[in-house]
């Protein structure tokens, strides 16, 4: 399967989805499968047609994680040079995760069954996430000798805090979608993955149907807030609105209320 199959775009409207296609390995992420996602994160986050990103999984689950057989063939060279070629190829994967954080279109993570290791690397840099009644999370790294190394220790403290996250980063653990609920880490539940997907569909329009530069601001605000801290944001976010105020969106949004009808946004 080359790398284009690996990753499915899909394009309605204003939003894009993205569905991991590898079901009959469970979607096990290959080395070749973080080259395309890179490639498309940027492709949608310069696309002013993209207003909403959304990330699914086809098959049986969202995704088992990292393909064991791939990775442990990357750790078989225990030379200086093998060793250095494994720090080189972490940090190509962690920038393909920070992709998905940094894209100013928000992104959806709608996770079904088996969301383990990497899916939860990926799924915590997503702006939100829903899941089916059957999902399953775990941050299973400590379970296989590994230090979960592509962003989860870094980013799911913020989302669900310490008491929660040491819990589940220490002990690996499987955690069902009630108790991701329960934590803050998803936001909805959904009885089957069929309704998980309209409730996304309908989570994407919502959205998208608000003025995508106050959206992509107020994501690029809420990241500079967690990293910097309240005050230096405070600062951040006026500098924002000095430019924003005067967009072409703001007038439609006054005209629409004004006029008492939905606004149409075109993002200028």
């Amino acid at each position: 399967m080359s790398r284009d199959d690996l990753l499915r775009v899909d394009q309605e409207g204003p939003v894009t989805w993205l569905t991991i296609n590898r079901p009959e390995k469970r979607n096990a992420l290959t080395a070749a499968f973080f080259s395309k996602l890179a490639e498309v994160m940027l492709e949608v986050d310069s696309d002013p047609a993209v207003r909403v990103v959304v990330i699914r999984g086809e098959g049986k689950c969202f995704t088992v994680g990292m393909d064991m057989n791939e990775a442990s063939s990357l750790a078989l060279d225990s030379s200086a040079a093998g060793r250095e070629e494994l720090r080189k190829h972490v940090l190509d994967l962690q920038e393909t995760i920070n992709t998905i954080e940094r894209c100013s279109k928000p992104v959806i993570a709608a996770v079904h069954g088996y969301c383990l290791g990497g899916g939860i690397d990926i799924t915590t840099a997503c702006d939100l996430r829903i899941a089916s009644k059957d999902a399953v999370f775990s941050i299973r790294e400590t379970k296989v000798a590994i230090i979960a190394d592509m962003g989860t220790l870094q980013r799911m403290p913020a989302i669900i805090g310490q008491g929660w996250f040491r819990d589940l980063a220490l002990t690996g653990r499987d955690f069902c979608a009630e108790e991701a609920l329960q934590m803050g880490f998803v936001t909805r539940i959904c009885e089957t993955r069929e309704e998980l997907i309209d409730e996304a569909r309908r989570l994407a329009e919502e959205i998208s149907a608000n003025s995508p530069l106050t959206v992509s601001g107020t994501k690029e605000v809420i990241n500079y807030t967690r990293d910097h801290g309240v005050n230096a944001s405070l600062q951040f976010v006026a500098q924002k609105n000095a430019v924003l105020l005067h967009s072409e969106d703001l007038t439609e949004a006054v005209g629409a209320f004004l006029e008492k009808r939905r606004p149409a946004f075109k993002g200028r």
